[in-house]
């Protein structure tokens, strides 16, 4: 396997802005230490949607596409593709210089398993092989898609920035059932995983990859060059966010992703460190039901909660400061292009009262309530703690799970009783792309296919295909809208306002982007 052309001179041209960090101690000059806002506890970004493990797929994968700044579509491990006058054929030719980490070609046999899988659990990948009459590997460098029906969004599924992203995985590894989690990190991305080196509780390694061609472009969000200033990453992984903030003033860690707004005062007139708020659309909150045991399998039972919850109780329990957060009563987030709140209308109520009375006559009898709370996720733990004080005000009998966010993540796939421990419901967030339309993963209505929580509503599956077939704007925005719709009415899960997490980092750390860092692509600055 020869080394890479060019990247080895490209690094070495930003060595100047690498150097050692003298009294901070740090691990060594070549090395960026981040805190990301959970341990990586799964490897596999297909078979979960945890944003952590998105963030370790941007570092050990590519993708076909990616998107840039401007929210454009732009070409990735794709030299060339065109599409017939009909729209039905695509064809996609790979760059030939691809490897994986192992040494071996990438192929457009990898680049045909990876998207087969994929589909299996992303809703754009399922909305997109609705249409797929056939994906074919012509040859080592060139696949082709066959449609049934033109899919104008092919390059934006393709490129899909966040959860879950398209990565291109070895077909050995692509060949493992969507549903099991993968355990081989092999990628062709801009840093190999340090598998010997992973301690889930404490941190987790990446070192560059040497062989790595980037592309010519600049690098712009997921598209362009992805280049891997640093030596090695790590994630390291604190108990606490004061353990944190004391190693980012202590110059320990370089980058602090998501701390808790109960800590940023502390970082008020540091030189060592900034804050900073790098998401304008910010994330959206919410409380997922488990549809398929009691009492939420009963769509009354969750109206009455819905009912019952106020977006203003859980954003100042878990935000505070009103400059982080807004309500927002709509499935779709805030300003973006679907989003009508009016459509809400005694969705996320503060109505206790109303929601006894709804309880009573639902036919509450009183059957527990398993609410797992992830402990180490200050955000979502204060959203659990406002659900724990209202479901009590209710009269809801609730079991309180503690336990880290990898556990929750590993337990939130058990449906029923016969599968394991059962649970009823847990709270967790999304970044608002991840909610912008209704082809998204949370938004589906299939029990097999769907997002965790499982909803029963064959109604959403025609909704959703004819928004992805809408010819116009103005269709494609009322097929929207009759999603939301069955949605709130159906009381499938509960949103709990908008928010803005602020980043923490040192103070002349490069290459940060908007809205989602790409560690891939900082550099450290030289010491004074």
């Amino acid at each position: 396997m020869s080394r890479m052309p060019g990247l080895t001179a490209l690094v070495m041209g930003v060595a100047m802005l690498v150097a050692p960090l003298g009294s901070t101690g740090a691990a060594n000059a070549q090395t960026l230490r981040a805190a990301p806002h959970a341990n990586l506890e799964f490897l596999d970004p297909i078979w979960t949607t945890a944003y952590i493990t998105r963030s370790h797929g941007y570092l050990v994968y590519d993708t076909l596409f990616g998107m840039d700044e401007n929210f454009e579509t732009q070409p990735q491990m794709v030299s060339e593709w065109s599409v017939s006058e009909d729209g039905l054929l695509w064809s996609f030719t790979l760059r030939p210089e691809l490897r994986w980490h192992d040494g071996t070609d990438v192929t457009a046999a990898d680049s045909v398993a990876s998207l087969q899988r994929w589909a299996a659990r992303d809703g754009v990948g399922q909305a997109l092989f609705e249409l797929v009459e056939e994906i074919t590997a012509e040859d080592a460098g060139t696949f082709t898609i066959e449609l049934s029906h033109p899919f104008p969004r092919m390059l934006q599924a393709l490129g899909k920035m966040s959860s879950n992203v398209p990565f291109m995985m070895p077909a050995r590894i692509a060949a493992t059932p969507a549903d099991q989690p993968i355990t081989d990190p092999t990628g062709s991305g801009p840093y190999i995983f340090a598998l010997d080196e992973w301690d889930p509780e404490r941190r987790a390694v990446y070192i560059r990859n040497d062989d790595y061609v980037p592309r010519e472009e600049p690098t712009s969000l997921t598209a362009g060059a992805k280049i891997p200033f640093m030596e090695r990453i790590e994630f390291v992984f604190f108990d606490t966010h004061e353990e944190a903030v004391e190693a980012t003033l202590a110059g320990d860690i370089h980058f602090f992703e998501s701390p808790s707004t109960s800590v940023i005062d502390r970082f008020a007139d540091q030189e060592v460190a900034i804050l900073e708020v790098t998401d304008p659309s910010g994330n959206v909150g919410m409380a997922v039901f488990n549809h398929l045991v009691a009492p939420f399998d009963d769509p009354d039972i969750r109206r009455a909660v819905l009912m019952a919850m106020s977006q203003e109780d859980y954003m100042r329990a878990a935000l505070g400061n009103e400059d982080y957060w807004q309500t927002c009563r709509s499935i779709y987030p805030c300003g973006t292009p679907y989003s009508v709140e009016e459509r809400a209308s005694g969705f996320m109520g503060g109505d206790v009262e109303a929601a006894r009375q709804m309880l009573a006559d639902a036919g509450y009898d009183g059957t527990e309530v398993v609410i797992m709370d992830p402990v180490d996720s200050p955000v979502i733990s204060a959203f659990t703690g406002v659900t724990l004080s209202l479901f009590e005000e209710l009269g809801i009998n609730v079991d309180h799970r503690p336990m880290p966010w990898t556990e929750l993540v590993e337990r939130r796939v058990i449906r029923t009783a016969d599968e394991g421990e059962v649970w009823n419901m847990f709270h967790t967030w999304w970044i608002a792309d991840d909610l912008s339309d209704p082809l998204r993963i949370a938004f589906s209505g299939d029990p097999e296919t769907g997002w965790i929580g499982w909803p029963d509503t064959p109604e959403l599956a025609a909704l959703r295909r004819a928004f992805l077939l809408a010819e116009t704007d103005e269709a494609a925005a009322q097929s929207a809208q009759q999603v939301q719709d069955v949605i709130l009415d159906g009381a499938h899960f509960a949103i709990l306002g908008q928010f803005f997490e602020p980043i923490a980092f040192n103070a002349g750390i490069m290459g940060l982007q908007r809205p989602i860092q790409m560690y891939y692509n900082l550099a450290m600055p030289p010491a004074e």
